[in-house]
């Protein structure tokens, strides 16, 4: 079979399809252009020699480290929350207390009206009342229900005044309680604390004596300090209103 030489014009054509061929090749085997791998790199800028104008901003590891580590149970908050407990129950132990005092203190107060306007309703007409006969009984028996400076001052002056005046005169008093009103003994505590009780007394004063004919009476108005002792209590001041 004759050998059949190609064309000028088909040499052509395979030429120019062998040289499309290797240039697709070539750009599908090229390397990326250096700026193409620019993107999500890293940059460090060294500090100016007189530092930055603004601080730089933290980063996340400065947060990291200098957040407190949650261990298990969160121990700072289990402290915070003991704190308040605590502050709450001495707050409730103190308002306990001061309760409880008020309650102790009252009942005092109270037990301390009914006792010292009983003594005093007793004491008032020893007292205030004395018999030139037998001076020094009355007299004796005034002060067992008398207490401090009181005490003192009445000794001197029914030992300087009134008894002398009495056994010149024959003088003769005795005192009682006012009872207007069906026999209740006209008495009633001015104030009070667990104590000191101050009471007032209305007093029925009958006097004899030779400067006088027949009998006197005298309605007087007593104000009569009571006070705690341990013998109970006693009266430690009289005034008369």
């Amino acid at each position: 079979m004759p050998k059949t030489t190609p064309s000028t014009g088909t040499r052509r054509t395979m030429t120019a399809a062998a040289r499309a061929a290797a240039k697709r090749a070539e750009r599908g085997h090229r390397v990326p252009a250096p700026e193409a791998s620019v993107a999500g790199r890293t940059v460090l800028i060294e500090a100016p020699k007189n530092g930055w104008e603004d601080p730089p901003e933290p980063s996340l590891e400065s947060f990291e480290e200098d957040a407190p580590a949650e261990d298990e149970g969160h121990p700072r908050g289990r402290r915070l929350l003991t704190a308040v407990l605590g502050t709450l129950l001495l707050a409730a132990v103190a308002a306990t207390a001061g309760l409880g005092w008020q309650y102790w203190d009252g009942s005092r107060t109270a037990s301390a009206r009914t006792q010292a306007l009983a003594a005093a309703q007793k004491a008032a007409p020893l007292v205030l009342s004395y018999d030139y006969r037998h001076l020094d009984k009355d007299f004796a028996r005034a002060r067992t229900h008398l207490t401090g400076g009181f005490r003192a001052e009445y000794g001197k002056t029914t030992k300087a005044v009134v008894g002398p005046t009495a056994k010149k005169y024959r003088a003769v008093v005795k005192a009682t309680i006012a009872a207007p009103a069906a026999g209740t003994p006209a008495a009633s505590v001015v104030s009070a604390s667990p104590d000191k009780v101050v009471v007032l007394l209305f007093i029925n004063q009958i006097t004899e004596s030779t400067q006088v004919s027949g009998a006197r009476l005298d309605l007087n108005r007593v104000r009569m300090t009571m006070a705690r002792t341990d013998g109970g209590w006693k009266v430690s001041g009289v005034d008369a209103l």
